[in-house]
């Protein structure tokens, strides 16, 4: 308690991050740099070619996007993709004249039993859908209509792939695993193993575990440097165990998280007062790998759709080379 009172001064009390209702209603009122959902409001402004910029890296764009766009894009792919590879056998089998000499026994063309567009629209869904009822199909007769199924096959298994596993990492996005990390609503100051320390809680709600768990804290605040710089979002380290190991968890309960705040914290020229008027913010980054059944539904999809043998072999690829 002496350290304390020497280290806040008479006005000290028990301290907690809560105070007044006007300050908890002026609190809410601030703006965040990050909200506790993860959500950063950062607005980028005055930057030239931003356009093409996120076009040069779209598949990370799509990933990005908000769920009801995902569902547009993927719809209207495979909508366009197969309007037109269904026009794309219409045309051949209207060239060929095979509209018109379907009744005749003795002539062979280019699809069997291919009449009109909705005929043409059938047969490719059929074909690549691998679904095969039989009643349509390809002759040798036709040279065109093989370098069209060729092309049909390559095609279809580059948007699957694409698609799918832009649909798939979106998924897999660890946003709504965060709903079940609990963190305590507010942080506190107090004296343990001798020590002035910012403490705070997280837990795991769920009972799978998260392996390789650390966590980091950013301490963000505006300064102004010696040469009279002013730098808005300040960014500082607030060591949280780094030196002795403390910042690896095993996260199967919930845990304290703890600052010293000594004489390489932020906080020690602070006082409660200082602490209080302030305007500094806290963000806490935890991270690590959440057990799954991935490969168990990869599985399953891979007797389903052997298209998707190629999506698994590119993620795959892609976490081979984050990784390494």
């Amino acid at each position: 308690m002496s350290a304390l009172h020497k280290k806040f001064g008479s006005d000290y009390q028990v301290v907690t991050t809560t105070s007044s209702s006007h300050q908890k209603d002026k609190r809410r009122k601030r703006q965040r740099f990050v909200d506790k959902n993860g959500r950063c409001n950062v607005q980028h402004g005055n930057l030239g070619g931003e356009t093409s910029r996120y076009l040069s890296d779209l598949f990370t764009t799509l990933v990005d996007l908000k769920w009801r766009w995902n569902l547009f894009i993927f719809i209207l792919t495979y909508t366009v993709a197969w309007l037109f590879m269904a026009s794309m056998w219409w045309v051949i089998a209207y060239i060929r004249g095979d509209l018109y000499r379907t009744h005749d026994e003795k002539y062979t063309p280019c699809v069997a039993n291919l009449y009109n567009f909705p005929s043409a629209f059938l047969f490719f869904i059929e074909t690549e859908a691998t679904i095969g009822y039989g009643h349509r199909y390809i002759t040798d007769k036709c040279p065109e209509g093989i370098i069209l199924f060729l092309f049909q096959s390559i095609l279809g298994s580059i948007v699957d792939a694409f698609l799918i596993g832009c649909m798939f990492i979106k998924m897999s996005q660890p946003k709504k695993r965060a709903e079940t990390l609990m963190f305590s609503e507010n942080a506190a100051i107090s004296m343990r193993d001798g020590k002035l320390t910012l403490m705070f809680r997280v837990g795991n709600l769920r009972n799978s575990h998260m392996v390789s768990a650390q966590i980091r804290c950013k301490l963000l605040k505006s300064r102004q440097t010696p040469e009279g710089e002013f730098l808005p979002l300040d960014q500082l380290e607030l060591d949280v165990g780094f030196s002795t190991g403390a910042d690896q968890l095993f996260l199967v309960s919930p845990l304290t998280i703890c600052h010293v705040i000594d004489t390489k914290s932020p906080f020690y020229e602070l006082s409660q007062r200082s602490m209080q008027t302030e305007q500094f913010e806290i963000v806490v980054i935890l991270e690590g790998i959440v057990e799954t059944t991935v490969f168990v539904l990869l599985r399953s999809w891979v007797r389903r759709y052997p298209a998707v043998e190629l999506f698994i072999a590119v993620i795959l690829l892609l976490f081979w080379r984050e990784q390494f």
